[in-house]
Parts: C-alpha cells; structure tokens; sequence
C-alpha cells in the first residue's frame, strides 16, 4: 500500500523559502503523478501543483506560478515542492497525494499524507 509522507514546513519570514520533501513508501512514485495540495483554516484544500509521472509538464495554481516549483527526486520515491517569495496568503498546511493522472480536484486522490504546516509571518 503506498503511504505519503510529507516534511520540510516550518515558520519563514515573507519572502523567504521552504522546500518541501514527499517520500513514499510502498511502491516506486514514479508511477504515479503527485498533487500538492495547501489547506489554511476555514478554507477548502486547493491545488497548487501537480507533476505527471513522466515529470512532463508540471502545472501551477496561479497564485504560486513563477514562484513554487515542482521537480522529482534522483531517488525513484521523493517529489519536491520549492517554495520561493513565499507570502503571508501561502499560510496552510501542505500535502501531497498520489494518483494515476494530475487532477484538480483532491477527491480524485488515492492516497495522501498527512500534511506539514507552512507559516509566513514575520
């Protein structure tokens, strides 16, 4: 059964940078496209980022594009989400689930993780 586990969240100032880790255990994630996902306190869970399988093609909410990217590992297990010019409206708790194909919508999702809160305060 795969099983997610996300790392790397933690407090930053505005403007800063976090890069979050995904690590699967379980089967190999290259068969699967990862979705990272932000939820913050009353709102619904989005999408911010998704890498296919093939790594082609990696698409972005608006409202991270030209700042967040998405990239996959040397080791077959780990996606990553780089996190740059982070803004306070970045505050949530992260996650990244795994399906056969990118989608938008996170009930399409088979597995996830458990989260890591990001927070940029200063």
């Amino acid at each position: 059964q795969l099983q997610l586990v996300e790392s790397g969240g933690g407090l930053v100032q505005p403007g800063g940078s976090l890069k979050l880790s995904c690590v699967a255990s379980g089967f190999p994630l290259d068969y699967y496209a990862i979705g990272w996902f932000r939820q913050a306190p009353g709102k619904e869970r989005e999408e911010v980022s998704c890498i296919s399988a093939s790594g082609d093609d990696p698409n972005y909410a608006d409202s991270v594009k030209g700042r967040f990217t998405v990239s996959r590992g040397n080791a077959k297990n780990t996606v990553y989400l780089q996190m740059n010019s982070l803004k306070p409206l970045d505050t949530a708790v992260y996650y990244c689930a795994a399906r056969l194909y990118c989608s938008g919508n996170p009930h399409d999702y088979d597995a996830w993780g458990r989260g890591t809160q990001v927070t940029v305060s200063s």
